[in-house]
């Protein structure tokens, strides 16, 4: 596990693993010629699960586990301290099973304030864990919620994958209900249907939609040629991001918009069709590779310069002020202009 874990970050750093079309571009939000607004007093502060961020940002759980995630998570929660978004470490499975990996994901002493998510794969509760377990991942890292994350299409390509992901539903409300700290349910890459959501009795849901990682493809670098087929088959499975949390937006439940998001306009755009807030994670671990928490700062300064251009230029004053500010039906013209 701890090779596989080394093998994945090592593949999103280096190989192409974005795929599919997160539906943003079919998105135009309103322009407001006069705002009506002073630039600098938009605020940009969000309270999300009860915890306040400074900006609609949590980068989203990536490593952990392993020697080399260490530095990833103690400098990536450093950034978020500092700019006071949200940050969510990698599954905790490793450290469940092999307490001595637990350091590798505690980033509480560095990052006092941030909200913090735990994380755990769904799919565990149908291998023997329980809310036991759920509860020591987030006591482990002093944690504010926890994320069960959704992974079938990662697992059913994995040779080593955990296959059996019957009656979680049931499964997941009981820890819901059980466990003191809030549970947000995370896809990783395919979306979440409003179908299945309705299902979920959580206090959130981070969408993680098609059109940014795809771990059909990350499992695709790791396989021999027949799993190197596959995932490549289903590289461009899933939901699209926008239209998941669109969808999903229908039942009031806080969304994190996840899946793609790359610029401040993305993250806009998720917001003004039903997120609370975005994640982001692909784009901060590359820029840490490249330039380290230097680069990271870079990547989160530019990102939240374009947030309030948006802001500025649809008349919005808070973050709130976003949610539902585009064209209701351009997705709808688009696609008859484009068939």
């Amino acid at each position: 596990m701890k090779n596989r874990k080394v093998e994945h970050l090592e593949i999103c750093i280096e190989k192409d693993v974005e795929s599919g079309y997160t539906g943003f571009d079919e998105i135009r939000l309103i322009h407001k010629a006069l705002p009506e607004i002073d630039f600098d007093e938009i605020n940009l502060e969000i309270k999300f699960l009860g915890k306040r961020l400074n900006f609609p940002i949590i980068i989203e759980g990536m490593t952990g586990g392993a020697e080399e995630a260490l530095k990833i998570n103690r400098d990536i929660a450093e950034i978020s301290q500092e700019f006071g978004i949200g940050f969510g470490v990698g599954s905790q499975r490793m450290a469940i099973e092999n307490e001595e990996f637990a350091e590798t994901y505690k980033v509480r002493d560095i990052a006092p304030d941030i909200f913090l998510i735990a994380n755990l794969g769904a799919v565990q509760l149908n291998y023997g864990y329980d809310i036991q377990e759920c509860r020591k991942a987030v006591e482990m890292i002093d944690a504010d919620a926890i994320a069960l994350h959704l992974n079938p299409l990662q697992e059913v390509i994995q040779p080593e994958g955990n296959k059996n992901f019957s009656d979680l539903i049931k499964k997941i409300n009981e820890i819901s209900r059980k466990l003191k700290y809030p549970v947000i349910i995370k896809e990783t890459g395919c979306g979440i249907s409003y179908e299945t959501a309705k299902e979920l009795k959580v206090d959130a849901i981070d969408v993680a939609g098609l059109g940014g990682t795809s771990w059909g493809l990350v499992e695709s670098y790791r396989g021999n040629e027949d799993i190197r087929e596959i995932g490549r088959t289903f590289s461009n499975w899933g939901i699209p991001t926008a239209e998941s949390i669109s969808e999903i937006s229908r039942l009031k439940i806080p969304i994190i918009g996840s899946g793609g998001i790359r610029t401040g306009l993305d993250a806009a755009k998720a917001i003004a069709v039903g997120a609370e807030c975005v994640g982001i994670a692909l784009p901060v671990l590359k820029a840490w590779k490249t330039q380290g928490k230097k680069g990271v700062r870079k990547f989160l300064d530019k990102f939240i310069a374009e947030l309030k251009i948006v802001m500025f230029l649809t008349g919005s004053k808070n973050i709130n002020g976003l949610s539902g500010k585009y064209i209701k039906n351009y997705i709808r013209i688009y696609k008859e202009n484009h068939n």
